[in-house]
């Protein structure tokens, strides 16, 4: 009996101490899985987060304690910001801390901000909470080095400062400060290129800063144009001078190669020309080879007789000596 009762109490011995061992490994695994603190510090913030999603969230290897944080920190601020879609936007690659730092802002500056609109805003890469705080406090956009041409040739180089405000409510898909900066620079040229002289614009700087904000560049834009300031205006180079000079060296080659043209074809002609009279006198020389045979043959056939032959010999040297004659006067002369 005394050995029965030992091998029992050795049993339930045994049993107790599995079931301890196996209850300290389930508590292990437990904390090793769930962050019992970010649970605790959840639940005591009111914004209790079950064990089993942290858990999940543990498991996709998610950055559980940035979402539970901002999870807080929404709940606490009246952010209506579901851990779902907090999830979700941090696996889109989106900036979960930002956003929720914006709608704090946004909520505090009394600045209407959908959440869907804050979180489509940081997955297209633009600061959203910068843009927040540029809505509240405008801020300046130097531009430099703008050239511009008046109408009797002389360059203009314009510097603005330009103060602008963001409008969160066509950040979404406004343009951003590249076209506001385009869109000032292209105002810049259309105003002075529209003065007759750069002297008008030295005078009056304030030409170009009320054509610009008379054109509402920043139609189509997520910004807002308070004021544009004339920073500097340098005097450049005479443009108008340069382009004349280079059009007048330009049309001076183009008459030159003209010249040439024209003296090429001269040369040619006269190429020719003389060709053609070295082909003529080979003709003459040829025709004159073929009159003494011609007269030959005329002899041989008793078509002329010996006297006209002499005849026409006489006839011949008669021409000839005229036309020396001719020539002595015509040289004398």
């Amino acid at each position: 009996m005394i050995n029965m009762l030992n091998a029992t109490i050795s049993a339930g011995l045994i049993a107790l101490f599995v079931i301890l061992g196996l209850l300290l490994i389930a508590i292990i695994v437990v904390l090793i899985l769930v962050p019992v603190g970010l649970w605790f510090r959840a639940l005591i913030s009111g914004a209790h987060v079950s064990m089993s999603r942290l858990i999940g969230m543990k498991l996709r290897k998610m950055p559980v304690a940035e979402i539970v944080n901002e999870y807080i920190k929404a709940k606490k601020a009246g952010i209506k910001f579901d851990i779902d879609e907090m999830e979700n936007h941090k696996m889109a690659g989106g900036n979960l801390t930002r956003v929720v730092n914006a709608l704090i802002a946004a909520n505090s500056a009394r600045i209407s901000l959908p959440l869907e609109d804050a979180k489509a805003i940081d997955l297209a890469g633009r600061d959203i909470l910068t843009a927040i705080k540029n809505s509240v406090d405008p801020y300046i956009i130097d531009i430099k080095g703008i050239q511009a041409i008046a109408k009797d040739g002389i360059e203009l180089i314009v510097a603005v400062r330009t103060t602008v405000r963001i409008n969160i409510s066509c950040l979404r898909n406004g343009a951003g400060e590249e076209t506001i900066i385009a869109r000032i620079g292209e105002g810049i040229v259309s105003a002075v290129g529209g003065a007759d002289t750069y002297r008008e614009i030295l005078a009056k700087p304030e030409l170009i800063s009320s054509k610009i904000l008379d054109a509402d560049l920043s139609t189509g834009t997520a910004y807002e144009i308070i004021s544009l300031d004339i920073a500097d205006i340098d005097v450049g180079q005479n443009k108008g001078a340069q382009i004349r000079k280079e059009t007048a060296k330009a049309e001076t080659e183009v008459a030159q190669a003209r010249a040439e043209q024209r003296r090429a074809d001269a040369v040619a002609l006269e190429q020719e020309m003389k060709a053609e009279t070295q082909r003529m006198k080979a003709l003459v020389v040829s025709a004159e080879a073929e009159v003494p045979k011609a007269m030959a043959e005329a002899l041989r056939k008793g078509k002329i007789g010996v006297m006209d032959y002499y005849k026409m010999q006489n006839v011949v040297a008669d021409t000839n000596m005229r036309n020396a004659f001719a020539d002595t006067d015509t040289s004398n002369k």
